[in-house]
């Protein structure tokens, strides 16, 4: 083969093919960012079945409030399945994102399973309310002010909510004498996380005032994150991989930084909502983060029985 058959062949052979991409990295960590105890004693589940407060015949009121569709009723239900051992629907869920259940101010308690045992209920309760909705100035306004009477326990059971006017003092639900028993002891945000990086700008400023307001009382306030599964394929296979998602972290410390929520003051939940039986994995995330709500509570509770 002459020199220039050899420069003929090197021009006319193709290029070698480029080297393959990198694979993506893999949307889970080796180890999790935050620890839940899946399977030691005592379980998160028992924890809170065994709570009590410190000072007999207190009871722990806990207030859910949020956007519409984040899952309020689901938390509720999902709660009260664990402790009933099955799945549970006694608050009313909407079927869909944009339309809220929930008008009044309802009160949720928890029977014990037990029969030997002499308290009836769990020493703690639910409270439910309306939704949070991307509305105007003035019933944005009012809806401020609700939550801070329902803080304050000046809020009955069963006052149904009127976006255009707060409760007023002549309202037969409002509470003139409230105990320490119907004021709120801890206030939680439930955030849809699927929604939580672009939540809308007047929502998420009310958000921001209802804990301004909650903290003037010294009121703690926590964030529940529900349907994980529904952000990360990776929960839904196994939601042990729950503090493991890059994903979720990544979703939680945005909404941390645009609610001024701690980030060990947020907890994520998978709800149940298309199951008809409950799994032992699920009940521990849902009573871990329970738990922890609980602690905050308890801490405001006692400080103000002292």
């Amino acid at each position: 083969m002459g020199i220039w058959d050899i420069i003929f062949f090197w021009r006319s052979s193709p290029p070698p093919p480029p080297p393959p991409p990198p694979p993506p990295p893999p949307p889970v960590l080796s180890e999790p960012w935050r620890t839940i105890n899946w399977g030691g004693k005592p379980s998160p589940v028992q924890w809170v079945k065994d709570y009590n407060p410190q000072t007999e015949g207190r009871q722990l009121r806990i207030l859910l409030h949020g956007p519409v569709g984040a899952g309020k009723s689901s938390f509720i239900n999902s709660v009260q399945s664990v402790l009933q051992g099955r799945v549970c629907t006694n608050a009313q869920v909407a079927s869909v994102s944009h339309f809220s259940h929930t008008k009044k101010y309802t009160t949720y308690k928890f029977g014990k399973e037990s029969q030997e045992s002499q308290d009836t209920f769990y020493p703690f309760v639910l409270n439910d309310m309306i939704c949070l909705r991307n509305t105007n100035y003035r019933n944005k306004r009012v809806h401020v002010k609700d939550i801070k009477r329902a803080l304050k326990g000046h809020v009955q059971d069963g006052y149904t909510f009127n976006p255009e006017s707060k409760l007023s003092k002549d309202d037969p639900f409002y509470n003139h004498s409230p105990s320490v028993n119907d004021k709120v002891h801890v206030l939680v945000s439930v955030i849809d996380a699927n929604t939580a990086s672009q939540m809308d700008d007047k929502v998420l400023t009310t958000i921001v005032e209802i804990r301004d307001e909650a903290s003037d009382l010294k009121v703690p306030q926590v964030a529940i994150l529900n349907k994980i599964d529904e952000l990360c394929p990776e929960i839904k296979k196994d939601v042990r991989n729950v503090y493991k998602s890059k994903k979720l972290k990544e979703t939680m410390e945005k909404f941390s930084k645009e609610s001024g929520i701690p980030m060990n003051c947020i907890f994520a939940v998978k709800n149940y909502h298309d199951e008809i039986e409950v799994t032992s994995d699920a009940d521990v995330l849902i009573m871990s983060s329970l738990m922890s709500i609980i602690n905050f509570g308890n801490d405001f509770l006692n400080k103000i029985n002292a």
